[in-house]
């Protein structure tokens, strides 16, 4: 892409992403996120595919020669949090922000849209356009597969701000990226008493205490120090009143793993404790479980694809630390091959903060890798079916060209 069109797509997206980040909305209630999204999609004539969902649009390029179907997706929703960034395009409605980013995603995965949209011709496949609701809930990606709309999709990948990462580098890795998340809720039942009088009940703010100090030994002596589990406790209640013990007392918290058979291993841990402390100061106990998305696993061969693609397109590429954070892009893994990547965007702030930011200048380096890596995308899957069909053997640099022609080389710089 030339200078001028490089700085008319950065001020295009920067502006989609400023009007989201002024009007966000939470999970399932992205209505008009919604709309917004489907009129920038229709000035551009990028045609809209009609799923049965409420919320989130799904969308399409390519196809008009056959051939593959890779799909490229962001998330809409924004977070019950109050901003403090002072931004000239804060947040208008209180105790709502874009505190994750995904008003930046959604931008991103436009601007890829318009990328591929200006070469739709040359497209040798289908390029669907996921923009998803209630990431934040764990649902959304769920609704969209219920929803028929990765029906067909042969490999499908996303991004995440990442605001550790210098603007111009891209994190990608193959295997675990993002943690399992699940939460729970403990309430341990005793027997109320006056508080001069302890001996009359049975204490479960005691009770409670010791369990979550015993919990924290499932982590230190029963997973091996090579697996990552965190296991926090996030909230305690117990009574209402100074001088009386209460019958109850409840604990809330999350579990975050990477390894299906260490995310069972604790659960299963997790529910011996519980009983057995609750049991040993006479109270009784019960566990809810919430189940979150299981950790985000990223395809090796994708992987490799995805550091050509970024290495094309000059971007600095490094290897990054696993998330503790969870997302629910692992279910779309669960149904095709993909890749989740981290993209640096220089951020003041961590995910979820209420000064949490980006720089503006990652957003054209998100569009151009998206589309390109979509591009790349597909050429390697007609590859491998020319080469399951004994139609040819070697690797094509045709993909890499085509690529390149739409996404055009990055500036890291912006």
């Amino acid at each position: 892409m030339s200078a001028p069109a490089v700085e008319t797509l950065e001020r295009r997206l920067a502006a989609a992403r400023r009007h989201l980040h002024a009007h966000p909305e939470l999970s399932l209630e992205e209505y008009e996120t919604t709309a917004t999204i489907r009129g920038w999609l229709g000035e551009a004539d990028i045609r809209i595919v009609e799923y049965p969902l409420k919320t989130g649009v799904i969308a399409e390029v390519g196809g008009l020669l056959g051939g593959p179907v890779v799909a490229l997706r962001a998330d809409i929703d924004a977070l019950p949090v109050q901003e403090k960034t002072g931004l000239p395009f804060a947040s208008t409605v209180p105790g709502r922000m874009h505190a994750c980013g995904h008003d930046f995603h959604t931008a991103a995965l436009l601007g890829a849209a318009l990328l591929l949209k200006e070469r739709e011709r040359e497209l040798a496949g289908t390029v669907r356009l996921i923009f998803q609701p209630a990431e934040e809930k764990a649902l959304g990606a769920g609704q969209v597969i219920a929803s028929g709309a990765l029906r067909g999709v042969q490999a499908i990948f996303g991004l995440h701000n990442k605001p550790d990462l210098p603007v111009g580098t891209v994190g990608i890795k193959a295997g675990p990226l993002m943690a399992a998340a699940d939460g729970f809720a403990v309430e341990v039942e005793g027997r109320g008493s006056h508080a001069a009088v302890p001996e009359a009940g049975l204490d479960p703010i005691v009770g409670a205490a010791h369990i979550v100090t015993a919990l924290q030994t499932i982590v230190s002596r029963n997973v091996s120090p090579l697996d990552s589990v965190v296991l926090s406790v996030t909230r305690f209640q117990g009574g209402a009143s100074w001088n009386v013990i209460p019958d109850k007392a409840s604990f809330d918290g999350t579990l975050r793993t990477f390894d299906e058979k260490v995310r069972t291993k604790v659960r299963e841990r997790f529910e011996q404790v519980v009983h057995g402390v609750a049991a040993a100061y006479g109270t009784q106990a019960s566990v809810r479980w919430i189940a979150g998305p299981p950790a985000v696993r990223n395809d090796a061969g994708w992987a490799e694809t995805a550091v050509r693609t970024a290495e094309g397109l000059g971007l600095n590429v490094v290897s990054p630390l696993p998330s503790p954070a969870g997302e629910d892009f692992a279910f779309y893994r669960q149904q095709v091959p993909g890749l989740f990547v981290f993209l640096g965007t220089s951020g003041p702030q961590e995910w979820h903060h209420p000064a949490f930011d980006v720089d503006e200048r990652a957003l054209p380096i998100g569009a151009k890798f998206l589309a390109a890596l979509a591009v790349d995308a597909i050429g390697k899957l007609k590859a491998q079916e020319a080469t399951e069909a004994g139609a040819g053997t070697g690797r094509s640099t045709g993909p890499a060209r085509e690529a390149k022609a739409i996404a055009g080389t990055v500036d890291p710089n912006g």
